[in-house]
């Protein structure tokens, strides 16, 4: 029986993604601040599905947090077969009038503790051939994002820094695969302090289970990347093939800039 380890598990996608695997018949390896979302998880995942669920409390925000994480995992005897970066959160509004440490933390979550707990785990898959890891990354990782600028640039890392692993990894049987939601059913806009009239505005916001199917489906496929969510994200994701990126970004700033 395969283990995978999600990070960011005690709600929306990570909690998704725990959910539909231990319904394939997957052991999960649950990780998150929040101990009492995850072990309520973990409990109603055994009882559901007898698969074997352990949680590790973790703030990846600290700076050892995936050495602690790995440690944690070794210690637990057990081998991680899919690791799902999926830990990250976003922050909304003009990048000088927002909190310094906030947009900090954006970049050591997203980005650096992606990276580190992806080189604590993928050195094993490798030399065992088999594994996959999942890094969530955004339909804003395709183009500059006024606004959302730090979480749209965390975004465009992680979109990069995955495919290029594709290419390195998968004649070793290690696929490494970039998920690119668009709006998705979360706490994501409540989290990036994200005003309630554009909110309101969205369109095409897609339940997490739809985000997990077609992310599932793609790593089956071996993709180095998928766009979830339907036709609208490929537009978005697309636009910059077509139109001048200072056009494109000017009527992304008028778009999400704050109304009257």
């Amino acid at each position: 029986m395969s283990t995978a380890l999600i990070t960011g598990a005690s709600s929306g996608i990570g909690a998704t993604f725990a959910q539909v695997l231990a319904q394939r018949g997957t052991n999960v390896v649950l990780v998150a601040r929040s101990e009492e979302k995850l072990q309520q998880l973990a409990q109603s995942l055994r009882e559901q599905y007898a698969i074997r669920a352990d949680v590790i409390v973790q703030d990846l925000l600290k700076p050892e947090a995936a050495t602690t994480v790995y440690s944690a995992v070794q210690a637990l005897g057990l081998s991680i077969d899919l690791l799902i970066n999926n830990a990250g959160f976003g922050d909304y509004g003009k990048f000088s009038t927002r909190d310094r440490q906030k947009q900090l933390d954006m970049v050591q979550l997203n980005i650096a503790a992606l990276v580190d707990l992806t080189h604590q785990f993928l050195p094993a898959m490798l030399e065992r051939r088999s594994g996959s890891i999942l890094n969530i990354a955004s339909i804003a990782g395709f183009q500059p994002m006024p606004y959302f600028s730090v979480y749209a640039a965390t975004k465009a890392f992680v979109l990069s820094f995955s495919e290029a692993l594709w290419a390195e990894s998968q004649d070793q049987g290690v696929c490494v695969l970039a998920v690119c939601p668009g709006p998705t059913e979360s706490q994501f806009f409540e989290v990036a302090d994200f005003p309630t009239a554009l909110a309101s505005e969205g369109q095409g916001i897609v339940p997490a289970e739809t985000v997990v199917k077609e992310a599932l489906q793609a790593l089956e496929r071996q993709q180095s990347n998928v766009v979830t969510g339907g036709l609208s994200n490929q537009f978005v994701v697309n636009a910059a093939r077509f139109l001048p990126r200072s056009t494109l970004v000017k009527g992304i700033a008028k778009v999400f800039g704050p109304k009257a």
